[in-house]
């Protein structure tokens, strides 16, 4: 295996059946930078955390089982970029853009991306503990299968997103904006904000368990009988 260099100048061993499924990327050697531009590099295995990398671009990039714990990414650029297995608490994706960016696996705590802008994303399997999205604007995507605790989504802007087979504990959609949001093949408990959530899909059954919630949000007294 070839050797890298994070940041810090700690290596790491990049497989090389990584590299093999990758033949057209390159091996990431050095150190990130912000405003830098890392087109078609392999990051594979790094240990990634506290780099500063605001306002980095990456172009058709793969990332793949790296800690990124409390690494500064705000204001980057990602295009046709695969995440996997990537991994730490306090990533900085604030102000950040992604397009045509598939996420798989990811166990991340406390992710900041508010103000973000993500469009044509998949995000797929692992759990994201307190993603902040807040004032976000995510257009086309999709979340399947990830476990989402207290995901914030206030003030955010989602158009065409579906979350499904996601489990979703005490998501906040107070001011969202949506527009043919999907939320009929997630598992909702204790969401807050339900009085945005006009013009989201929620299957009869949700509708039924949310009653009580809807009607505390909205200030209705129920009476029994």
């Amino acid at each position: 295996s070839k050797r890298v260099f994070g940041t810090g100048g700690r290596g790491v061993s990049v497989r090389a059946d990584t590299l093999a499924r990758m033949p057209h990327l390159e091996s990431f050697e050095g150190r990130l930078e912000e405003d830098e531009t890392y087109d078609r590099i392999a990051f594979s295995g790094l240990d990634l955390s506290g780099v500063n990398a605001s306002g980095a671009r990456f172009l058709e990039c793969a990332v793949t089982s790296c800690d990124l714990a409390s690494a500064d990414l705000s204001r980057s650029r990602w295009v046709e970029t695969t995440l996997t297995k990537v991994r730490g608490a306090g990533l900085d994706l604030s102000e950040a853009s992604l397009l045509d960016v598939t996420i798989t696996d990811a166990r991340l705590g406390a992710p900041a991306a508010y103000s973000s802008t993500w469009r044509d994303v998949t995000v797929r399997g692992g759990k994201i503990e307190f993603l902040n999205l807040r004032g976000a604007t995510l257009r086309d995507v999709h979340f399947e299968d990830v476990v989402l605790l207290e995901p914030d989504l206030a003030g955010a802007t989602l158009t065409g997103v579906g979350f499904s087979g996601c489990s979703m504990t005490a998501p906040q959609f107070a001011g969202a904006k949506l527009k043919n949001v999907d939320l009929s093949g997630a598992t909702l408990v204790a969401p807050q904000g339900l009085a945005s959530l006009g013009g989201a899909l929620v299957s009869r059954l949700q509708l039924l368990d949310l009653a009580d919630a809807f009607a505390d949000q909205l200030g209705i007294r129920v009476k029994d009988g």
